[in-house]
């Protein structure tokens, strides 16, 4: 099909640009699926929240608060802990099972921090996950599903 110009000039219609264009039109609907797609499969953040400490005698009774937004099932969640004392030195190391951790649920975990008073702990690090395990079985890199926090002036970190 030819075209008149204003000027007179006969134009042809670029054949190329109509390919060009469905071409980037699919590209980019692969990339938005492919991120959207990407973006579902992240699991969800588990909240660890250090809540509260009480002394307990020469021990410090320490209340963590797990949030699991998410729908996964865990049935098995060990924390790595490490405690610091007000100078940064650390002064502990202790496993804490928080398992199970259900879905959609908040639960409160309990333990104590052995021969170590409240006041003297400055910040407790969230080290690893020793065992993590969901219904497809075992699973690696869980401390980064973890996001922690603290009520405290005791910090929670990982």
């Amino acid at each position: 099909m030819q075209r008149h110009s204003p000027i007179g000039r006969v134009s042809r219609p670029h054949p190329r640009r109509p390919a060009a264009l469905r071409f980037a039109v699919l590209l980019g609907g692969a990339l938005l699926s492919w991120v959207s797609a990407r973006a579902a499969e992240a699991p969800a953040k588990i909240g660890v929240e250090l809540n509260r400490l009480e002394d307990q005698g020469g021990s410090c009774r320490a209340y963590l608060v797990i949030s699991n937004p998410g729908s996964a099932q865990y049935s098995g969640f060990a924390l790595d802990l490490i405690v610091f004392d007000r100078g940064g030195t650390i002064t502990r190391r202790l496993a804490v099972d928080v398992a199970p951790v259900r879905p959609a649920k908040t639960t409160v975990k309990v333990f104590d921090i052995a021969e170590t008073t409240c006041g003297a702990i400055g910040s407790i690090l969230v080290n690893d996950v020793i065992h993590c395990r969901d219904a497809s079985g075992d699973l690696a890199e869980c401390v980064d599903r973890l996001a922690t926090s603290s009520k405290l002036q005791v910090s929670l970190l990982k």
